[in-house]
C-alpha cells in the first residue's frame, strides 16, 4: 500500500495547494524524499501535535515520544526522520506558537479530508494525554483545534469522552 493511499491523498483530484506558512515550509523541507503535497500534510499534522503539547508551555518527554511514534507510523518514516520532524515542529510551536497556530491548522484543514481531520484530532488527544493528564490549557487548545478543523462541539466531545479519565478538570471531582 502506498503512503499516499494510506494518507488518503492518492486518487483525489489535484487542486491548487494552499500557500505554505513558514512553519510548514521549514518542516516539509526536511522531508525531501516525499512528494510536496504529502510533505506539507505531514508538516502541518506534526505542528498541530506540537501545538497541543505546548499548550501548557511545557512539552515533556512522554508527549515528545508520542508525537514521534505518531509521525513515524503516519508517514512510514524512519526513527531519525520522525525525531527530526518532531523536533522542528516542537521548536516552531515553542517559538512561533500564537502567530502560526491558526494559520497551520487552517492549512491542514485545506489539505485534508474529514476523516484525516478526525484522525488528527484523535492524535491530538493522545499527545495531550501522553503524560497521564490533559491539563485545562491543553483541553482548551484541543477545543480550539477542533473548531479550526471544522468539528462541532458535540463531535469533539465524542472523541474527548475516550480520554475522560485523563481530564484534569474531571479528576478532582
Amino acid at each position: 500500500m502506498s503512503l499516499l493511499r494510506f494518507l488518503g491523498i492518492a486518487g483525489r483530484q489535484e487542486r491548487e495547494a494552499p500557500t505554505d506558512s513558514d512553519t510548514v515550509r521549514r518542516i516539509a523541507s526536511q522531508l525531501e524524499r516525499l512528494p510536496p503535497e504529502q510533505a506539507r500534510y505531514l508538516a502541518s499534522f506534526a505542528y498541530v501535535l506540537a501545538r497541543v503539547a505546548h499548550a501548557d508551555l511545557e512539552i515533556d518527554a512522554s508527549e515528545t515520544a508520542e508525537m514521534e511514534r505518531i509521525v513515524r507510523e503516519l508517514a512510514g518514516l524512519g526513527e531519525a526522520e520522525a525525531v527530526l520532524v518532531t523536533q522542528i515542529a516542537k521548536s516552531q510551536a515553542q517559538n512561533l506558537g500564537g502567530t502560526e497556530n491558526y494559520v497551520v491548522t487552517r492549512q491542514f484543514r485545506q489539505l485534508s479530508s474529514k476523516e484525516q481531520r478526525a484522525e488528527l484530532l484523535e492524535c491530538v488527544f493522545a499527545v495531550a494525554a501522553a503524560d497521564g493528564e490533559i491539563s485545562g490549557a491543553e483541553s482548551t487548545e484541543i477545543h480550539r483545534i477542533a473548531e479550526e478543523l471544522g468539528f462541532t462541539r458535540p463531535e469533539a466531545n465524542a472523541l474527548r469522552s475516550a480520554y475522560r479519565d485523563k481530564l484534569s478538570e474531571l479528576r478532582d471531582r
